[in-house]
């Protein structure tokens, strides 16, 4: 056997064997996966002995190993280092891999099997486990979501809707990975780089370097914010990064509006033929929130508060600007430049700040440290062990007395074949089960060191550092007894709530004292700006309210729309997102979306269609369990150990509310929410 993926791999923790990987591999192993699945699940639909544990649930979870082993190897790979041959296996295989699973989904003789072994455990015959019978549920309700009661003709329509979505959501994310990096902005005069730093310029410098062009590159990042704006000093520069950047995917070979038109039509479409007034519908059922009633109700109670919040600070930026340039009219890319300035002069001069926030010193001193006094874990790194590129450092994870829990692998650095963004993803899901350890991976797009210079992070990055690595806990800390339950398996608008929580101990005084100090005297964040960065907590939080509700927003009106509502034509898009944001009253030309439609990956390629309100769902939950942390003990193993136990050892082996009530002894108050955003 040649193909290290057609078997469990012989290394530590069984992290697949990427140096003995091909791309060839990738596209055989899924192949085989699928194949071996389709037989497995055949044998227990066939089964004519009586259903039991071991023969129905547990047969299911051994039936995908091959498959599952190949998939999230590739998609770790492809996400995070795209080539030709591995854009060509996911599009291949995307609508392949749709139509295998309406092929378990749409099957009556399996979904009779999960009915027996449900009527059988109703009259006493067999016995589950809280385990056991919430598994057996969830699968039963997967079936009934998918279009089992529907006739032949139906599900017919059904399979050529799913095969159709999921090439277009590749296609989606292929052309916008594409006009990110064709979008970037080249800057041939020097000058017009003044307020960046020499390290940053060299960084800018290499970039251009790479693409074989003379000058200074400024690539894109996903957002429609720019980092490089909160320093550019240059109006005009910050002008074409900022039109460079929301005009992406409007037009031209990079034009993704047809995609999204096509997208949302067939979304309202299948949401229709399985009885739900439209996507959005659907999808909340399938959440904490159970309706789209109830996720209109939140953004409802946030958006006015919002834009009061932005409208505030826009007055103030005004003020500011008006002070640099009397004769200038404030627009869009002058917000993040003014509000540096602004909070420099109020609270913390981020360019300064960036100083202290040396990467491996913020990972080690920062993220690591945070999970050893919370929940006795440490990292040791694996040279020995190696990731799918040369920049991916490999950690085991061990417990308080010493014996291995998991593996993290870190992939930190920006590069033109990685996805923008920063993601956590499973390389091996934890199951007793399987007896399987949890391997997780985290992602970022930190700006990589220039020779001779470390790499120097943004407040933002260190953030969504600690953020992404809230995901690996849920993954790492994960104590289930079935891999499909295993860690972030759970609800889209549960999965972003203990990565949010995790974001808190960024801001601990105890810990930022250690890890925020000067990247070349070692001299400690000074304690006057230590405490005007703690203070400075809610500083812009109008403006980021704004753009994320309103984005939040513009999700919701593609897939609650009717089908005589939504565009027909490419040239609709923007009318349409102008419309659904004044219907809000979240239309405010100086702070656009976080994502506009014809970049917005999250839900024209990735899982969060009708989902994206999930990071305010998740901040609900978040910002009332801060409150209980300020409460119980703060960065201590005895409040680590009971959110542990209680909740992210949970993952989705249990209803995702039910969990959080046991660990918080009550359902979230909104108002702890409403607070921190001063809206309360």
């Amino acid at each position: 056997m040649t193909n290290p993926l057609l078997a469990p791999s012989s290394l530590p923790f069984q992290l697949p064997d990427y140096a003995r990987i091909s791309d060839d591999d990738f596209r055989e192993a899924i192949e085989v996966g699928m194949a071996e699945q389709t037989a497995a699940l055949s044998a227990i639909a066939s089964d004519g002995s009586a259903p039991t544990v071991d023969n129905v649930l547990s047969a299911w979870e051994h039936s995908d190993a091959t498959l599952k082993r190949a998939l999230h190897a590739f998609w770790v790979a492809k996400s995070a280092d795209r080539n030709d041959a591995r854009d060509a296996i996911e599009q291949e295989f995307a609508p392949r891999l749709a139509s295998h699973s309406d092929r378990i989904l749409l099957d009556p003789d399996l979904h009779s099997r999960l009915q027996a072994l449900r009527d059988a455990a109703d009259t006493g015959e067999v016995t589950l486990d809280e385990e056991d019978s919430y598994n057996l549920d969830e699968r039963l309700r997967e079936f009934r979501r998918n279009g089992i009661t529907l006739d032949n003709a139906a599900q017919d329509r059904l399979r050529a809707i799913n095969s159709r979505l999921a090439e277009l959501t590749t296609r989606f994310e292929q052309l916008l990975v594409a006009g990110r990096n064709a979008g970037g902005v080249l800057v041939t005069d020097e000058d017009e780089l003044a307020g960046l730093s020499e390290e940053e310029k060299e960084r800018l410098r290499s970039a251009a370097a790479r693409e074989g062009r003379e000058g200074f590159l400024v690539d894109l990042v996903n957002t429609t914010g720019q980092p490089v704006l909160d320093s550019l000093e240059h109006r005009g520069l910050r002008e074409r990064i900022h039109r460079a950047s929301v005009g992406r995917g409007t037009g031209g070979e990079h034009d993704t509006r047809p995609l999204i038109i096509e997208i949302v039509r067939l979304r309202a479409e299948r949401a229709a033929l399985l009885g739900y007034e439209n996507h959005a519908a659907w999808v909340a059922e399938d959440g904490c929130a159970r309706s789209s009633a109830a996720v209109a109700e939140l953004l409802s109670r946030v958006a006015p508060g919002a834009r009061l919040l932005a409208e505030r600070e826009a007055d103030d930026l005004q003020g500011l600007l008006e002070e640099m340039n009397p004769s200038a009219r404030f627009e869009p890319w002058d917000w993040q430049f003014l509000a540096a300035r602004l909070a420099a002069r109020r609270a913390v001069d981020h360019d300064a700040l960036r100083q202290y926030l040396e990467f491996d010193r913020v990972l080690e001193r920062g993220v690591f440290a945070a999970a050893t006094r919370l929940y006795g874990i440490t990292f040791h790194e694996r040279p020995d062990l190696v990731g799918y590129t040369e920049q991916t450092r490999t950690f085991e994870v061990r417990e308080s007395d010493g014996s291995p829990l998991g593996a993290l692998l870190l992939d930190a650095y920006t590069r033109p074949t990685k996805q923008g963004g920063a993601w956590m993803t499973s390389l091996v899901d934890q199951s007793h089960l399987l007896g399987d350890r949890p391997v997780v991976t985290n992602t970022c797009n930190v700006p990589p060191p220039t020779p001779g210079s470390p790499s120097l992070m943004t407040w933002d990055s260190v953030i969504t550092l600690f953020h992404e690595f809230g995901h690996a806990l849920h993954g790492l800390l994960s104590d289930v007894k079935y891999p499909s339950r295993s860690g972030t398996n759970t609800p889209r608008d549960f999965v972003e709530y203990p990565s949010q929580v995790n974001e808190i101990w960024a801001w601990h005084p105890e810990l930022l004292q250690d890890y925020a100090r000067h990247h070349t005297t070692g001299e400690p964040l000074p304690q006057d700006v230590r405490n005007r960065l703690l203070a400075s907590r809610t500083e812009g939080a109008g403006h980021a309210t704004f753009e994320l509700v309103s984005a939040m927003v513009l999700d919701q009106a593609w897939h609650a729309a009717s089908a005589d509502e939504l565009p027909q034509a490419p040239e609709q898009v923007e009318g349409f997102e102008r419309v659904a944001l004044e219907s809000a009253g979240l239309w405010f030309t100086l702070v656009p979306p976080r994502y506009r439609s014809t970049y917005f990956s999250h839900i024209f390629a990735g899982g969060y269609a009708a989902a994206y309100y999930a990071y305010l769902w998740s901040q609900v939950m978040d910002a009332d369990t801060v409150a209980w942390f300020r409460d119980n003990g703060d960065l201590g193993r005895g409040s680590g150990e009971h959110f542990r136990r209680r909740l992210l050892a949970r993952g989705g082996s249990v209803d995702a509310m039910v969990a959080y009530r046991e660990f918080r002894g009550a359902d979230p108050d909104v108002g702890h929410l409403l607070e921190r955003l001063g809206l309360h």
